[in-house]
């Protein structure tokens, strides 16, 4: 009842991702196909889907075995293998999809460098093909990719019952908000008539609150740059002083305004301004 791709990469910064983008008839599909792991690898368990695919999947990968060994593990040990669909990429990007011989058509999959994509009561077999060509012509991160893929699933005709739902997650090492989890990226749309345009829309406001480090940008605030803060910031209703130097004051209204308006990834203890904080007042934002 779904189509997915499951993916590995690694980022600008050169450190692995491994990810699942999805999309179904389904509601809330985010909650039961995509399945990562920093370190250890990535499952998609769809059509009659057997949920424990997800976690012992997660927990075979993280012993280091391989994507192909993971879904052998998994189909062979369950009587119901002719009913499930199943995507797995590995620690080192190794790929592997399965599908029973009693999934609804149209069903199957496609495997590349690093991905697998699959689905199951689709218009047809060029709703996985799409998919791979569009992950494999996109530039930009593994979100960015994983997306492409299932718009141009989505565009050839997607799921044939119609849409619903859709999900996208990512991870990598100390990736989530604070450094502190490994989950980069958790989206899902549980039930909405354009589910994926919806999707794209979380992930674009998500690059705003929690943008990724590499993608920062700081600025001096020279050139008048202290004074157009702190006049933002009065318009605002914050006690920011003259902006006639980045000083106590400006500083303290800029960091309440950054903390109330979920910005805090973008903060810097040094004397600059993120771009994207900037962007913000001056758009008015709160």
């Amino acid at each position: 009842m779904t189509f997915s791709i499951v993916a590995r990469d690694v980022s600008a910064s050169g450190a692995p991702e491994w990810g699942v983008a999805v999309a179904s008839k389904f509601l809330a599909v985010g909650a039961a196909v995509p399945w990562a792991r920093a370190d250890a690898g990535a499952v998609a368990t769809q059509a009659l889907a057997n949920l424990a695919y997800g976690p012992e999947g997660l927990d075979l990968l993280a012993e280091g075995r391989s994507a192909e060994e993971v879904v052998a593990a998994l189909t062979g040990a369950d009587d119901e293998r002719e009913h499930r669909q199943l995507g797995v990429v590995d620690a080192e990007g190794r790929a592997s999809t399965y599908t029973g011989s009693e999934c609804l058509n149209w069903a199957g999959g496609r495997t590349g460098p690093g991905f697998c994509c699959q689905g199951n009561i689709l218009t047809g077999p060029d709703v996985v093909d799409a998919m791979v060509d569009a992950f494999e012509s996109t530039e930009g991160e593994l979100a960015v990719r994983l997306i492409a893929a299932i718009k141009a699933g989505d565009a050839k005709g997607g799921d044939s019952r119609g849409r619903q739902s859709a999900a996208l997650l990512v991870v990598r090492r100390d990736g989530g908000y604070g450094g502190g989890i490994d989950k980069a990226v958790d989206l899902r749309v549980e039930d909405h008539a354009a589910p994926i345009d919806e999707l794209q829309r979380l992930f674009d406001l998500h690059n705003v609150y929690f943008p990724r480090k590499e993608d920062l940008e700081f600025l001096g605030f020279d050139g008048g740059v202290s004074k157009e803060v702190a006049e933002a910031l009065t318009r605002l209703g914050y006690d920011a002083g003259p902006g006639e130097s980045y000083d106590a004051q400006l500083r303290g209204a800029l960091f309440s305004y950054v903390g109330t308006a979920n910005l805090e990834e973008r903060w810097s203890e040094e004397n600059v301004i993120e771009r994207g904080i900037l962007e913000h007042l001056r758009a008015g934002r709160t």
